[in-house]
């Protein structure tokens, strides 16, 4: 059975490998429909499930690829998903994302009906993984912007500090040469009072 659809399992823990091959653990609900159907088989269920991820990054085509398949009940039940990113071919600003899910049953009665039921509930959640992608995206959108208010702001009240600062050092300067004026005009006119009356005081020949 195959489902170019989301499949529905939240990640615990990933730990990335060297060559790219991460070890997953999952919470996933995917196969507790499983145990639902005991009139047609029992093979319990679980609340960790376990997955086997590889990764292949290309930063020069700006392509990746995940492929994820389930250990949990692999005797029973194998989805493997693929989920690709790559530049959009008319707009390189744009990211396209293909996620595929195929599932197998076997080894149970009515694996047909299985597989049709794990599809729907694949089906029935399509769409999750891309929200979460559009709301991460919205945040860093809105992260970004508010950094950007924020140095617009700090470089307005930089530059308003930097003309205030301008503006006392010009008036502290203006009033400084004005002290000096004012205080040589004085001492020039002390002195011109004092002249005068130097001369009075010097004997006639």
């Amino acid at each position: 059975m195959y489902s170019e659809l989301d499949s529905l399992y939240y990640i615990v823990a990933a730990p990335l490998k060297d060559n790219g091959h991460v070890f997953v653990s999952l919470m996933m609900d995917l196969f507790v429909i499983l145990s639902l159907t005991k009139d047609m088989f029992i093979v319990g269920s679980t609340n960790i499930c376990y997955a086997s991820e590889r990764s292949e990054v290309n930063p020069q085509a700006k392509y990746m690829v995940m492929k994820t398949r389930n250990l949990t009940l692999c005797r029973f039940v194998a989805v493997d998903e693929t989920v690709s990113y790559e530049s959009h071919p008319q707009d390189p600003t744009k990211t396209l994302l293909k996620q595929e899910a195929m599932v197998t049953v076997q080894g149970v009665p009515l694996n047909s009906y299985v597989e049709d039921m794990l599809t729907n509930k694949i089906s029935l959640n399509a769409g999750k993984g891309r929200q979460a992608i559009e709301w991460v995206i919205s945040k860093i959108d809105a992260e970004v912007k508010e950094l950007a208010n924020s140095a617009v702001k700090s470089t307005d009240e930089l530059l308003m500090h930097t003309k205030k600062s301008l503006d006392e050092i010009t008036n502290s300067a203006r009033k400084s040469m004005d002290d000096i004026s004012s205080a040589a005009k004085k001492s020039l006119d002390d002195l011109q009072n004092l002249t005068p009356r130097t001369n009075q005081n010097l004997p006639k020949f």
